[in-house]
């Protein structure tokens, strides 16, 4: 199947006496992975703080629906705090902790089986950065193939700043 999210972000500024809107940017990332009957829809807005050249951390807000056609259907909602570091112009370094309530119901001949569970992910990544785009991977050192959201501890990434 084919999976790809796109990270974006925008700068904000209010005519106000502080700085601090000066140095928020919104925005978030959307998903969308199709496959032989599978689809994966991810809508992920977001706010984050400069604090400096190097180091923003923000907040966001995360919703995927997922379903394998015959086998398994889920609702994901939650979530997720990020911190990103800038050491050099070129290079992105990101820590994300993701929480998601997930649903999810597999069908098989014995009928249906419903979960309604919390799933944790914490992530630490790389990525390459151009001016506003960033390209990397990142890895959830929480995975675990028996219980997990996730198919693989690795996804790749794009993040894009306007």
């Amino acid at each position: 199947g084919l999976n790809f999210k796109i990270f974006a972000q925008q700068n904000t500024q209010m005519n106000t006496k502080s700085d601090f809107f000066t140095k928020v940017q919104f925005g978030g990332g959307l998903g969308l992975g199709i496959g032989n009957g599978f689809t994966d829809i991810m809508v992920a807005p977001s706010a984050i703080y400069n604090f400096n050249d190097y180091v923003s951390a923000g907040l966001g807000l995360q919703y995927n629906y997922v379903k394998q056609r015959v086998f398994y259907s889920a609702n994901m909602y939650g979530g997720t705090a990020i911190a990103l570091f800038n050491p050099v112009e070129f290079l992105q370094i990101s820590t994300e902790l993701e929480q998601l309530r997930v649903n999810r119901t597999f069908n098989n001949s014995m009928g249906n089986n419903s979960q309604d569970f919390w799933n944790t992910a914490l992530f630490f990544g790389a990525g390459y950065r151009n001016e506003n785009i960033t390209f990397g991977v990142r890895y959830n050192v929480l995975h675990r193939d028996r219980d997990n959201i996730y198919a693989d501890a690795f996804m790749p990434f794009v993040r894009i700043y306007f």
